[in-house]
């Protein structure tokens, strides 16, 4: 009885010291309210020996400027969990933003790329809900909102690291999970939810009492990306379900000001704070960045050079699309260039795609990706190149881009590799202070890898349905980008491209074609039209906006010219030579045309409508009967008309089956990229199909059933048993 009375006893005084701390905390945060519109960056730091927290009574210190947590007016529990995590000192967005964020004022924060803009808004969040008494009864309390999933649960390691002291329940909800109603299940006990766009809509819509109306906090981090087309209908879907009367932060290293976005938020009176605005450059001081004019065809022959040049360094490589990803993984993993190879793309599966970034992060290796390792992704081991083989679509990317390197006080390196025609993008750059220096490669150490490419397209063949998929989804990446000063597919050497990844010809593309053509008639609108003589094209749109390429047709193979150091996988192998393209039929529309003529049983050439005419005697001439003309016509009519219907209706049946063909293909295709995913394809390329078992007599007994089995007597009459015996004993004496 005495313990458990010491136990109530504790418990009770515990609550009471929490309510006099958050009543201390609030009356601290009022008193000392920075003012609205100001930054506490501009106000002197306070005097190391200065006390902190209430100084008598009625005065407490100054937090508004503050450069230590320990300055700041939050809990004890959190910084707890900040001293045990070793944060100390306050970055700038840190000083500028906390000030203002415990006061309850909603945030536009922008900062450079690893300036720390995490803790900027998760300590306010525990804060808050500290302060409203929040328990597990009350529900979700606060959304934090990541574009992807790494980035969400990089998040809530630290939330769970800083947030370590605190009673508060939280959750990570991803997409590419399994255990959805598992989450469905306790996603209604959660205080804080750490989530996807797609995922928490999910819930919103799926999970049954999910309540988020007594939101308190709302967290779009790397806003930017959420906010824009891409997740555009999720995230008004979202904001629809939440209450408006809420604090809302939005962070990112390229904020928006759109007053359309900042309407749909429901934000009352934000501060903006860009810390780096007035700063001399636009990315981190200690980043080093270059770039390096490369033709199309020669960048992978330079990315190759560069990983064998930097094979003790951590590179980071970005790609275009998910099938340039795969296909140069897959083809160097091949080559062996005396590093660990990696890849990372959207069509992963989760787990896997967690397992691939916890091991770049541990280990010196290459890692391969598209942009979904573009933001806010912190690596916790210094990466020391990052390499753009693509041009981003915007300077915003090439920002995200960078960032994963020369974070926080560490330095870094950034190469990109810029075709002839995208330098505009480089004033672009400079036009946005990102200092950048235009270098010339060192061609003398370029080792090309054309030749070896070509080599293991032929002995494994599904490289090469990888190698189109590349090539095709590249150019629509190009294709579709807006900005058309700087990506203009037309452009591209792409004979010369689809040589440098080793196919043998280059695949037709429909919507070049079509662009060709439209210049062509734009140009000259009396110009001939060109045909293919080949009469067909083996192109066709599939869903995901990529392209399905017919066969290749092979000619005969020579050697392609030695290079450096070449794998023992291809040494051995030969390359097909190319196949030029076939020369286009052109044909005159303005040629003339031929008349129908009709003749009689005598070979003589008849008028039209002879039959219908009656002859005269007198001159033999032809004359046609009004009533049986009009009659004639009006039967032909007919006829045409249910020639018509018959015609339309063969038409909707042909384009309805190839409708389904067409669906079927997509979905088999689908299905075998998932299995592509999830199996490793050089082990699928080298197995080989099983022979079929021989089978072999073991007895005389199974001769004797053959023999019963081909002479069934149960179906044959007496007589025919009778004469099929006598012919089986002649054949025996003989």
């Amino acid at each position: 009885m005495k313990q458990k009375f010491k136990s109530k006893n504790s418990g009770k005084q515990k609550r009471l010291s929490e309510n006099e701390e958050i009543k201390l905390l609030n009356s601290w945060i009022e008193s000392q309210k920075p003012d609205s519109g100001s930054n506490p960056m501009s106000l002197p730091p306070p005097l190391p020996n200065a006390p902190i927290g209430r100084i008598d009574d009625d005065t407490y210190s100054r937090y508004a400027g503050a450069t230590r947590f320990d300055q700041l007016p939050i809990s004890s529990k959190t910084k707890d969990g900040l001293r045990k995590a070793e944060f100390i000192d306050m970055t700038d967005i840190q000083k500028a933003s906390l000030p203002h964020a415990l006061c309850g004022r909603d945030i536009l924060g922008a900062a450079k790329t690893g300036s720390g803009k995490t803790l900027a808004f998760l300590i306010p969040v525990l804060e808050k809900l500290y302060r409203e008494r929040w328990g597990p009864e009350f529900g979700v309390g606060s959304i934090i909102i990541s574009p992807t999933r790494e980035l969400g649960a990089q998040l809530f390691d630290v939330l769970k690291a800083v947030g370590k002291f605190h009673n508060f329940s939280a959750g990570l909800l991803i997409g590419g999970r399994k255990d959805v109603n598992t989450e469905k299940e306790h996603v209604n006990e959660l205080n804080i939810l750490v989530c996807t766009p797609g995922r928490l809509l999910q819930h919103m819509d799926e999970t049954p009492n999910f309540d988020c109306s007594q939101l308190q906090v709302l967290v779009l981090d790397e806003a930017d990306r959420i906010l824009d087309v891409g997740f555009k209908k999720t995230l008004n879907a979202i904001i629809s379900q939440l209450p408006k009367h809420r604090q809302t932060f939005l962070f990112s290293a390229t904020q928006t000001k759109s007053v359309q976005d900042l309407a749909r938020l429901s934000l009352k009176d934000p501060e903006y704070l860009s810390v780096h605005e007035e700063s001399t450059t636009a990315t981190p001081n200690s980043l080093q960045q270059t770039a390096m004019v490369v033709p199309l065809e020669q960048k992978l022959d330079m990315l190759w050079s560069f990983i064998k040049a930097h094979l003790n360094s951590k590179i980071l490589v970005f790609l275009s699309s998910c099938k340039q990803v795969k296909f140069v993984f897959e083809t160097f993993k091949k080559l062996r260039p005396g590093i660990p190879l990696k890849c990372l793309h959207g069509r992963m599966k989760q787990d896997k795609r967690m397992g691939i970034y916890s091991e770049f992060c541990e280990k010196r290796s290459v890692l391969f990706s598209t942009d979904v390792a573009s933001r806010g992704l912190d690596f916790n081991k210094a990466v020391d190149w990052v390499v753009q083989v693509d041009c981003p679509e915007d300077v915003a990317s090439y920002i995200h881009r960078v960032g994963r390197t020369a974070r926080y006080h560490s330095g870094g390196k950034s190469v990109l590799f810029i075709m002839p025609s995208e330098m505009k993008m480089l004033e672009q750059l400079e036009s946005a202070k990102v200092p950048i220096q235009l270098i010339k490669a060192n061609t003398k150490r370029l080792q090309p890898v054309s030749g070896l490419l070509s080599a293991l397209l032929v002995k494994y063949p599904n490289f090469q349905q990888l190698a189109q998929r590349a090539f095709i989804t590249y150019l629509r990446s190009i294709h579709i980008q807006k900005d058309k000063e700087i990506f203009d597919v037309m452009k591209l050497s792409i004979d010369e491209f689809s040589a440098s990844l080793g196919l043998p010809m280059t695949p037709k593309i429909r919507f070049i074609d079509q662009k060709r053509r439209s210049q062509k008639m734009s140009a000259n609108p009396t110009t001939f039209l060109a045909l293919d003589s080949s009469g067909d094209e083996n192109v066709s749109n599939t869903m995901d906006g990529e392209l399905e390429v017919g066969d290749f047709k092979e000619s005969d193979q020579g050697l392609f010219p030695p290079i450096d150091n070449p794998s023992s996988e291809v040494e051995d192998a030969v390359a097909p030579t190319r196949i030029l393209k076939k020369k286009k039929l052109k044909i005159n529309v303005h040629r003339p045309v031929g008349t129908r003529v009709s003749f009689d049983d005598d070979g003589n050439p008849l008028a039209p409508l002879a039959k219908l005419a009656d002859i005269k005697t007198s001159n033999d001439a032809f004359v046609v009967d009004k009533d049986e003309k009009n009659e004639f016509y009006k039967k032909r009519r007919e006829e045409l008309k249910q020639a018509d219907k018959e015609d339309k209706l063969l038409n909707r049946n042909r384009l309805k089956e190839k409708r389904k063909e067409k669906m079927n293909k997509m979905k088999k295709r689908a299905a075998k990229e998932t299995q592509d995913d999830e199996d490793d394809i050089s082990e699928s390329e080298e197995e080989r199909p099983q022979k079929r078992s021989k089978k072999f007599v073991d007895s005389d007994s199974d001769i004797d059933n053959k023999v019963e089995n081909k002479f069934n007597t149960e179906s044959i009459s007496v007589a025919e048993q009778e004469e099929l015996a006598l012919k089986l004993l002649s054949s025996l004496q003989s």
